[in-house]
């Protein structure tokens, strides 16, 4: 009879310190996943001063749109929360579409090597972003689920875990984008 309980009890905590650690495991993964995130992001606004100064030499009209390059940088700097850092880095995106596309109206810029350069390894950094916001939502999926399934859900809440935020797209992002020839 003794056995049994103990058996009893034995299993009982044996499931709460699995599930305590699978718990643990896919928080520290959540912020793993972050920190690749805020890398791409780091690596993303060291490049824009360099590209700053090789469109400046060419387009001393468009100081304006430099302008918002540099306010849209030093908002993701500063950014500290995953929801700030989201929608600053989505503000940058789209100053640095604007400033590409203006780029299309000087042919030496776009024939500029480092311009090319800078370009490609922004295009570059974007496509790691992207990567890192799928491997975080993945992870933050992963953690959720684990958070509202039975029975790991009631560990969590004795626990005190809550659940993560996903690194979602703005509204803006989400619209159909309208292509003319």
């Amino acid at each position: 009879m003794y056995f049994v309980i103990a058996g009893i009890i034995i299993v009982i905590l044996g499931y709460l310190w699995l599930t305590y650690n699978g718990l643990v495991t896919a928080k520290m993964r959540i912020a793993e996943a972050l920190s690749h995130i805020d890398v791409q992001l780091k690596r993303r606004t060291d490049l824009i001063p360099n590209l700053i100064e090789t469109v400046k030499g060419y387009t001393k009209h468009e100081k304006e749109l430099l302008e918002n390059v540099t306010k849209a940088r030093t908002s993701l700097m500063k950014a500290s929360s995953t929801e700030d850092k989201a929608k600053a880095n989505n503000e940058l995106s789209d100053t640095l579409k604007t400033l590409f596309a203006v780029s299309e109206n000087y042919p030496q810029l776009k024939a500029n090597e480092n311009f090319a350069k800078l370009q490609d390894e922004l295009s570059d950094t974007e496509n790691k972003i992207a990567y890192s916001r799928q491997f975080l939502n993945s992870n933050v999926l992963d953690y959720n689920t684990k958070l509202t399934v039975f029975p790991s859900n009631l560990v969590g809440s004795l626990f005190g875990f809550k659940p993560a935020d996903f690194f979602a797209a703005t509204e803006e992002e989400r619209k159909t984008v309208k292509v003319s020839f």
